[in-house]
């Protein structure tokens, strides 16, 4: 039944404009003591650049869904962030998974020192399918913004270059894992982190790019 209503839903979203319907997003809540709640100004400030950039409708209201909840299949997107440790159960799991493969979709941020604890929740998750590296010249670097050299480089840790990686399912990408980036940091209120202007909107035009790809394509190349 969740399938089915999932897979309505998007199907539904493929079929209308930003400006007729009204979106709203998530943050995903999840245990293992990670802070999930972390940059609670960022996807509000996506949201709200993407209105006007997009002519958009999504509400500005970011609630937190839990990961095991059935409330997931009532957002198209879902954003996942924090720093620290991931723990999803078996239930929790079935949950997400559902939830993806009947239309939903999931954009996890590393906000440094994610990577090691989401990896291995993501192959329980998707035993079946790898985490790929998406290439330059996939569309979701390619929407109403170019970004030629994939992702924008915002927060310098370990000196390694930004990664955008996914699991595409029947030809949909389900999930985007951005890695050493910070673009979550990048939305947030510039005061925050004091980052550079030039910072702050490379990583509102990506996280444009990523609604756009999936809220109007369906994460379908």
């Amino acid at each position: 039944m969740k399938y089915i209503f999932g897979l309505i839903f998007i199907l539904s979203l493929n079929t209308i404009s930003f400006g007729q319907g009204t979106y709203k997003l998530a943050v995903l809540k999840y245990s293992g003591g990670g802070d999930y709640y972390a940059n609670p100004t960022s996807v509000p400030n996506l949201i709200r650049f993407s209105n006007k950039q997009l002519n958009a409708n999504i509400d500005e209201d970011v609630p937190f869904v839990d990961v095991g909840s059935p409330e997931i299949f009532t957002y198209p997107f879902i954003h996942m962030t924090g720093h620290g440790n991931v723990v999803f159960s078996h239930g929790e799991l079935e949950n997400l998974r559902t939830y993806l493969l009947g239309g939903g979709f999931l954009h996890i941020d590393d906000n440094y020192g994610l990577d090691e604890f989401i990896r291995p929740e993501l192959k329980k998750l998707f035993p079946n399918n790898e985490l790929v590296e998406l290439p330059f010249n996939h569309p979701i670097f390619h929407q109403k913004y170019n970004f030629n050299n994939g992702l924008p480089k915002i927060h310098e840790h370990d000196g390694k270059r930004p990664q955008a990686f996914g699991i595409i399912i029947d030809g949909r990408l389900v999930l985007l894992y951005t890695h050493e980036t910070d673009l979550g940091n990048g939305w947030e209120d510039i005061s925050v982190h004091n980052d550079p202007i030039e910072k702050h909107e490379a990583a509102l035009k990506m996280g444009l790019n990523i609604l756009q790809f999936v809220l109007l394509k369906g994460g379908y190349e």
